[in-house]
């Protein structure tokens, strides 16, 4: 009998080893599932984190292409301002020179030649987008006017430009030199 108690109570035994190992495996298996999906979730967040990352690096680098697009554009397009503005006074004085009465048949060949240079200039100004600002009858823009002067004329409207000064240019769209301009009050 003792042999068989014996026997039962190694029986006994291997079966709550067994019992204790079942009892251990999936306990064992929940840490390590644990402990492998907190990895998972970390991985997975570095990954979002990276793409986010990415994808500002990737917009801050369009916005950047995009900027110096449009200076390079806009540096083409007034690229002849410096020259512009320098030759604005010749202008100026090619109009005075030619306003000049002459009497003189030599001098007369003379303003001819002078006449030409200025169409000439006018003309290479043109084509490099250079216009001259409208005042003639135009209400005051202190966009593209300079008011030197107020002055109360009959005739006009208030705000209205009665005489030009000097005259102003744009280049393009933009103002090179403003009009220098009398304003009716």
């Amino acid at each position: 009998m003792e042999e068989k108690n014996t026997q039962q109570d190694q029986e006994e035994v291997v079966e709550d080893a067994e019992q204790e190992l079942v009892t251990e495996e999936p306990s064992t298996e929940t840490e390590e599932g644990t402990v492998a999906n907190e990895e998972v979730e970390q991985l997975q967040k570095e990954k979002n984190d990276l793409q986010d990352r990415l994808l500002r690096v990737q917009a801050e680098y369009d916005n950047f292409r995009k900027r110096t697009q449009k200076e390079k554009e806009a540096n083409l397009k007034y690229k002849s301002q410096s020259i512009v503005t320098e030759l604005l006074p010749v202008l100026d004085n090619f109009e005075r020179a030619l306003q000049v009465e002459i009497e003189d048949k030599a001098a007369k060949g003379v303003v001819e030649g002078l006449e030409m240079v200025y169409r000439q200039l006018k003309t290479v100004l043109n084509n490099e987008g250079v216009t001259e600002i409208e005042t003639e009858n135009q209400m005051f823009d202190p966009n593209l006017h300079q008011a030197v002067m107020q002055v109360e004329e009959e005739g006009y409207d208030s705000n209205q430009i009665v005489e030009t000064l000097q005259k102003g240019y744009q280049l393009k769209d933009r103002v090179v030199r403003p009009a220098m301009v009398k304003v009716n009050q």
